[in-house]
C-alpha cells in the first residue's frame, strides 16, 4: 500500500529507534488515559496518533519509515488478528435488540454517507475515490482497524492514505466531543425507560430484596470483563498463551495471503477475518487469555505510525476533498443514526454509544459509555464494537467493489 519510503531530514531516522519513539508514544498515551478524565473521553489511539503528528511534524521522526510499512503490513495484520479472537459470535446476542438496531442503523449511515460524498467529490479527490470510499465504509462502521486493512486491501497510495488518515483523525475528534454532547444538549444524559438493555428495577410486584442481588452478580462480572478487555488480560497469560496467540495470529496472516492468492475474488483482509472469526469459536482458544490486550496493543503502535504519517504537506495536497469526504460521511451517519434512531424511540445515550461504536470501535464506544457514566451500555455497546471490528471489512470491501463499477 503506501510507496518505498523516501530519504528523510528527521532527527531521528534509524527505524528501530523510530519503532522505540512509536512505543513511548503509545506508552504516553495509555498513561494519560488512565490517568486523566480530559484524555480517556478521547482515548489513547486517538491521543497517540495527535502525539505521532506533532512529532513528525516537528521533525523529531519522519513522516516515511520502514517501520511504519512494516506496522502497516504483517504488524496491524496480526493485531487485527489478536483483537478478533475477542469476538464470541453468540455474546453478540447479549448486545440486545436496541444496541443492535442503533449499531445497525448507524452502519447503513456509514455506507450511504460514504457513497454519497464519493460520488460529489470524485473529482476532486481523483481516481482512487473507489477505495476510499471502501476505506471510509469500514473504518465508520467498526474502527480505524478496519480502515488500515482495507487500504492494504486496495492498495490505497501512500499519499491519500496518509491525508484521509490526518483527516480521520480530525473527524473522529470532533464526532467524539459531539457525541458526548448529545446526550447532554437534547436528552437525559443518563438512563431511559426505553432501554431494553437497563435493569428496569424491582416491579410492583417484585420485592426489592430479590432484584438487587441480581444487579451485582453476573452481569457486573462480565462488564468488568469486558471493559479491560483491550487493556488487561483479566489472568496471567501464561507461556502457553503466548505461544497459542503467535501461532494462531500468525498462521491466520499467513493463510489468508495464500488464499488471496488462489482465491482472488476476495482479499486477504477478508480471508483473515473471516478465518479468525471461525477459530475464535473453539472452545480452546476462547480460554487463550492476552488476545485483545495485544491486539489492542499493535493496533496502537499502527495508529501512533498513521499519526507519524500525517505531515501537514499530505494535508494540504489532498486535504480539503479527503476532509470533506471523510466528515460528510459521519455527518450523514450522525443525521441517520440519531435521526431514524430517534424516530424508532430509541434513547439518545444507546444511540451515542452505538454510533461511537461504528466510528471509533470498541476502544471509543466504552470511552463513551465510561465518560458519560452509561455502565449499562459499556457491555452492549463493547459487544457491537467488536461486531463493527468483524463486519466492517466486509462492509468496506464491497461498497468499494460498488463504486469502482460506477466510477472506473
Amino acid at each position: 500500500m503506501p510507496d518505498a519510503p523516501a530519504v528523510s531530514h528527521a532527527l531521528i531516522v534509524d527505524p528501530v529507534a523510530v519503532l522505540c519513539v512509536l512505543a513511548a508514544v503509545v506508552f504516553v498515551s495509555v498513561r494519560l488515559e488512565e490517568r486523566f478524565s480530559f484524555f480517556r473521553s478521547l482515548g489513547a489511539a486517538l491521543v497517540g496518533i495527535l502525539i505521532g503528528m506533532l512529532l513528525s511534524n516537528l521533525g523529531v521522526i519522519p513522516g516515511e519509515s520502514p517501520t511504519y510499512a512494516f506496522l502497516v503490513g504483517p504488524g496491524v495484520s496480526v493485531g487485527i488478528a489478536l483483537i478478533l479472537l475477542s469476538v464470541d459470535v453468540r455474546s453478540i446476542l447479549q448486545a440486545g435488540p436496541t444496541m443492535l438496531a442503533a449499531f445497525g442503523i448507524g452502519a447503513a449511515g456509514t455506507a450511504i454517507g460514504a457513497v454519497l460524498f464519493g460520488l460529489l467529490l470524485s473529482g476532486q479527490v481523483g481516481p482512487e475515490t473507489w477505495k476510499l470510499t471502501g476505506q471510509f465504509t469500514g473504518t465508520y462502521t467498526g474502527g480505524g482497524m478496519n480502515f488500515a486493512a482495507l487500504g492494504q486491501a486496495l492498495e490505497t497510495s501512500s499519499d491519500l492514505f496518509t491525508a484521509a488518515i490526518a483527516a480521520d483523525v480530525i473527524v473522529t475528534a470532533i464526532w467524539m466531543a459531539t457525541c458526548l454532547a448529545v446526550p447532554v444538549l437534547l436528552g437525559r444524559p443518563k438512563h431511559s425507560p426505553t432501554l431494553p438493555e437497563s435493569d428496569p428495577g424491582p416491579g410492583p410486584a417484585e420485592p426489592a430484596e430479590k432484584a438487587e442481588p441480581a444487579g451485582k452478580t453476573e452481569p457486573d462480572e462480565k462488564t468488568e470483563t469486558l471493559e479491560q478487555a483491550l487493556h488487561s488480560s483479566g489472568r496471567p497469560v501464561t507461556l502457553s498463551d503466548a505461544a497459542a496467540m503467535v501461532m494462531i495470529a500468525v498462521g491466520a496472516v499467513w493463510l489468508s495471503g495464500k488464499l488471496a492468492v488462489l482465491l482472488p475474488v476476495f482479499p486477504g483482509v477478508l480471508w483473515l477475518t473471516t478465518i479468525v472469526l471461525a477459530v475464535a469459536q473453539i472452545p480452546a482458544v476462547k480460554k487463550i487469555s492476552g488476545g485483545a490486550m495485544w491486539g489492542n496493543y499493535l493496533v496502537l503502535l499502527f495508529l501512533a505510525s498513521n499519526g507519524a504519517q500525517s505531515v501537514v504537506a499530505n494535508i494540504v495536497r489532498h486535504g480539503p476533498a479527503v476532509f470533506w469526504f471523510a466528515g460528510g460521511t459521519v455527518l450523514i451517519h450522525g443525521i441517520f443514526i440519531f435521526g431514524v434512531g430517534r424516530l424508532l424511540r430509541i434513547d439518545l445515550p444507546t444511540l451515542a454509544v452505538a454510533s461511537q461504536a461504528n466510528v471509533g470501535g470498541a476502544a471509543s464506544a466504552m470511552a463513551m459509555a465510561s465518560a458519560r457514566g452509561y455502565g449499562d451500555r459499556l457491555l452492549p455497546g463493547v459487544i457491537v464494537g467488536l461486531l463493527g471490528y468483524a463486519i466492517g471489512n466486509y462492509a468496506g470491501y464491497a461498497i468499494a467493489m460498488l463504486m469502482r463499477g460506477w466510477l472506473v
